[in-house]
């Protein structure tokens, strides 16, 4: 008996172990720059769970590795705050610097990559310490980071100086400054690492790097019908996990472009909310929700028919979102 015993506990526990990092709660976390808060909703029901108060101005948000917790970066009180998902509740909060934005996370957790726009740098934070474990200096207004895919790389955007950075993240030295459209804000790239994709707000485009040598390769422009070129302003973007779709928030055109990467060509255009910004698709793609911030709700659309299927009210000025499932 107590072999069987041992081994139907080893069973139930790693079914729960899966369960818990596998499946996910299903929930669905908005950060709202107005309310100072997180709104939670029920991924099938669309009700709001819960409300959880943050720091000042909410912004970027990530999931942990394990996803047991949620990042959230308060960029008016200059920290990361940490949400356990079990509890919904905020448990501790790291200091990242100055007016921080945006961030990304290393595979292993341990490391924090912040933009601090004021400041002009990406903070390095030690997750387990809550200390900074470097400060590298960038261009003015610093906002989009992303990580490659290896970790090897760290690419950043210089709202002011129209560039992407290109950093090592081992040496934390700058290997190249590319020139990219106006206004660059957030990446996709594709799961390679051979094309890196950035919006440009204000350029009304996305430009295309070439991974390898850190050049220049493409572009791709929008022109959603009814609406004049100053009010294409992409910033969110998204891409599939066989990287052969990006979705791209046009903010003020009040649309989303969907993409086919290896031809470059807009395959459609979804018309959304105000102001369309951060974006996310859920687990089987199936699902792009996107963040609508003037019309402070986010648009739930079906993937296969490019249709938008329901709008969901959240919170006030709504920022970025991110699907627990």
């Amino acid at each position: 008996m107590k072999p069987n015993i041992a081994a139907t506990l080893l069973l139930t526990t790693a079914l729960a172990s899966g369960a818990a990092y596998a499946k996910g709660t299903g929930y669905v976390f908005v950060s709202s720059e107005k309310d100072h808060a997180v709104t939670v909703l029920d991924g099938k029901s669309w009700q709001v769970v819960k409300t959880i108060a943050t720091g000042e101005r909410p912004r970027d948000m990530r999931l942990s590795p394990e996803r047991n917790e949620l990042y959230v970066v308060s960029s008016e009180d200059g920290r990361v705050d940490v949400i356990d998902i079990a509890q919904l509740k905020l448990t501790r909060s790291l200091p990242v610097g100055e007016d921080p934005e945006m961030f990304d996370l290393s595979a292993d957790g341990k490391r924090l990559y912040v933009t601090n726009e004021e400041d002009a740098q990406v903070s390095v934070i030690d997750v387990a310490s809550g200390t900074l474990a470097a400060a590298i200096e960038v261009g003015e207004e610093p906002e989009g980071v992303r990580l490659g895919p290896d970790g090897r790389r760290l690419y950043v955007t210089s709202e002011v100086a129209n560039m992407v950075h290109v950093i090592d993240t081992a040496s934390h030295e700058i290997l190249a400054n590319v020139v990219v459209g106006n206004r660059p804000r957030r990446f996709a790239i594709t799961p390679d690492g051979a094309e890196v994709w950035v919006t440009a707000e204000l350029g009304g485009q996305v430009t295309i790097l070439d991974g390898a040598n850190n050049t220049v390769k493409g572009a791709v422009t929008f022109t959603p019908k009814g609406f004049r070129a100053d009010d294409v302003t992409p910033v969110g973007i998204v891409m599939t996990r066989d990287g052969r779709t990006a979705y791209v928030t046009l903010g003020r055109a009040n649309h989303v472009a969907v993409v086919d990467v290896a031809s470059r060509k807009v395959e459609a255009m979804i018309l959304v909310g105000k102001r369309a910004w951060g974006a996310a698709l859920n687990r089987d793609e199936s699902r792009l929700l996107v963040v609508n911030g003037l019309s402070d709700d986010i648009s739930i659309v079906d993937t296969k028919s490019r249709k938008v299927l329901r709008s969901v009210p959240v919170g006030r000025v709504p920022h970025s979102v991110v699907v627990d499932d």
